[in-house]
């Protein structure tokens, strides 16, 4: 049986868990709960749980069943969209030769893959770009821009890039066309090109602003198709199926930190559907390589395809996450794998040896105060810096910037938390000459900057963002309810799982084992990072697994091996091994039981 949220305060009079988190009930409105539950003929525990996540009644089935049918927008809302789709059209009745221009990471692949193979399986002559992450930057660049132009482009499509390039975008005048499929914010005046469809751009008013930059490639794929079918394309063959499209989305909108809510939940939805059939042959090998067997999840996608996707932009060649998406024969893309496979093992190396100096840095800036940690080292690698500035950000519940310096200049990237616009604020710092590049999104931001200029630039942001000063030293813990040691069963991890996908807007739900007793608690692993433990409730009983990672060390860690009784909290998921479904608890946080 489990227990709801009867009051105010901290969880279970949890005030500062082991990992120094106020455990916080998930507060729903209870009558929309049973509302939910009865309507749809579904157990209570499901009702609730999409009532704590504001689903109204209309909406609950739709949540639980995204389809593309009731929640695919029409593409024209975005702006530009309709003008891109006809020079798209125009391009493939020509035959002509285009160029898809890409980023290095999974946003960047994916979307640059989706246009490469659909503009391919339409007739059109296609190439692809992607710049190096260390020699040419982010984005377009007039050198790379010429090269495209000299080898015969004449439509060239930026992904996942565009909206601030307009100086490079310029080489292309006279000699190609230009249409931006882009999602990043923009500011000011877009640049003048043929189309620039961008739903974060100034005057677009579509309401889609969490669409990442395959979301929009894709909305294109569907304003294409259709504008070839008005134009009679079709009379004589089949018009492509873009649902095989929906796995690359899908992989994006998760690897891109989308919310999981609208029409994204659709898409990944769908998309997860689409890679379970492994019809890709690059996707079908990632997933060999990362010994993924159980059905595809956001967690797959997010933890094991999407870092090591990742990996090859960040310290290896920036454009075989691409090409790996977009080959056709297997033995190709089995070794292709592999071989990223074998990058991000490297990579998760040098984020180790990054990761260690940096905390210490951080640590010091924490203790006095700062409501920004900006962070530098001389030869941290350019590729690890975002990751290493996310684990600060989880450590320290503040917006943390962390750059490597080489030749005096300082390059960096940031990540931010609720509530706190970090790519705003590099933004305004780039604009008062304090950086030399810089933009972002609200939850993330890369930028640069001379070395001497860092702790003017620290003064800012810390100015600019000072409202992060009062924000707790760790985020609190949404707790959906708490459960003895004999209710986390099968049947209820599946009821919970019904609410998948998790991600952003729609988090996994975190329960808490009331006074579980750790019975015996082990390290596994190649290196010992995670601990498993086997637990009991008060009074005996079957026991359930639980499982640690990143434990190596660190409180939580010490908790589990310790023993006893103790508050846990975390994820409740079924799990299948050998045709065998058991229930399993992945640990988050704990808690000592009191008295």
């Amino acid at each position: 049986m489990m227990d709801g949220p009867l009051a105010d305060g901290p969880a279970l009079g949890v005030a500062c868990s082991a990992t120094g988190r106020r455990w916080i009930w998930r507060q729903g409105e209870a009558r929309t709960g049973l509302g939910i539950a009865q309507r749809l003929g579904l157990p209570e525990l499901v009702g609730r749980l999409l009532a704590a996540r504001g689903v109204a009644i209309e909406a609950a089935q739709d949540f639980l069943e995204p389809t593309l049918r009731a929640l695919l927008p029409d593409p024209s809302r975005l702006r530009d969209m309709d003008v891109a789709a006809a020079r798209l059209a125009d391009a493939v009745q020509r035959a002509e030769t285009v160029a898809v221009f890409g980023d290095y990471d999974v946003d960047g692949a994916c979307s640059a893959a989706l246009m490469v193979r659909l503009l391919r399986e339409l007739g059109c002559t296609v190439s692809h770009y992607v710049p190096d992450r260390i020699e040419e930057g982010y984005g377009p660049n007039p050198g790379a821009i010429r090269t495209l132009c000299d080898r015969g482009a004449t439509l060239i499509v930026t992904v996942d890039c565009g909206i601030a390039a307009e100086a490079a975008l310029t080489v292309a005048h006279n000699r190609a066309d230009v249409v931006i499929l882009d999602h990043h914010k923009a500011e000011g005046a877009v640049p003048r090109v043929h189309a620039a469809v961008n739903p974060n751009r100034l005057d677009c008013d579509s309401g889609l602003t969490t669409l990442c930059a395959a979301g929009v490639a894709f909305l294109a794929g569907v304003a294409l198709v259709r504008e070839l079918r008005r134009r009679g394309a079709f009379a004589t063959r089949e018009a492509p199926d873009l649902r095989t499209f929906l796995d690359l989305v899908a992989l994006a909108t998760v690897c891109d930190v989308m919310p999981l809510t609208g029409v994204n939940r659709a898409l990944v939805a769908q998309g997860l559907k689409v890679m379970a059939r492994r019809e890709r042959p690059g996707i079908a090998a990632l997933l060999d390589v990362a010994q993924a067997r159980d059905a595809p999840s956001a967690h797959t996608l997010g933890f094991l395809l999407g870092p090591r996707i990742n990996a090859s932009g960040r310290i290896a060649e920036s454009d075989l996450g691409l090409r790996l998406l977009v080959e056709d024969d297997p033995v190709e893309a089995r070794a292709m794998a592999e071989t990223l496979d074998s990058v991000n093992r490297r990579r998760q190396e040098v984020e180790g040896e990054v990761l260690s100096a940096a905390f210490e840095a951080a640590q010091l800036q924490s203790d006095r105060g700062h409501p920004v940690i900006l962070v530098t080292g001389e030869g941290w690698h350019p590729g690890v810096v975002g990751i290493v500035a996310g684990r600060i950000k989880e450590k320290f519940n503040r917006p943390a910037c962390v750059a490597g310096l080489a030749g005096g200049l300082a390059k960096g990237s940031g990540r931010s938390v609720p509530g706190v616009d970090l790519g705003a604020a590099i933004i305004a710092a780039r604009q008062l000459g304090l950086l030399e590049t810089g933009g972002g999104h609200p939850m993330a931001a890369g930028f640069s900057f001379l070395a001497g200029r860092g702790p003017e630039l620290h003064a800012f942001l810390d100015e600019r963002l000072a409202h992060a000063a009062v924000l707790p030293s760790a985020a609190d813990l949404l707790v959906e309810g708490s459960l003895g040691v004999q209710g986390a069963t099968v049947a209820m991890a599946q009821e919970v799982a019904r609410l998948a996908p998790f991600g952003p807007g729609n988090e996994e739900p975190v329960f808490v084992l009331n006074r579980a007793r750790v019975v015996r608690a082990d390290r596994v692993g190649k290196e010992g990072n995670t601990v498993r433990a086997f637990l009991e409730g008060e009074g005996g009983g079957g026991r359930l697994k639980a499982i640690c990672f990143r434990a190596k060390e660190g409180p939580l860690a010490q908790a589990l091996l310790g023993g006893g009784f103790l508050h846990i909290a975390g994820h409740l998921r079924a799990e299948s091994w050998n045709d065998n479904v058991t229930a399993g608890f992945h640990v988050v946080d704990t808690a000592p039981v009191a008295g």
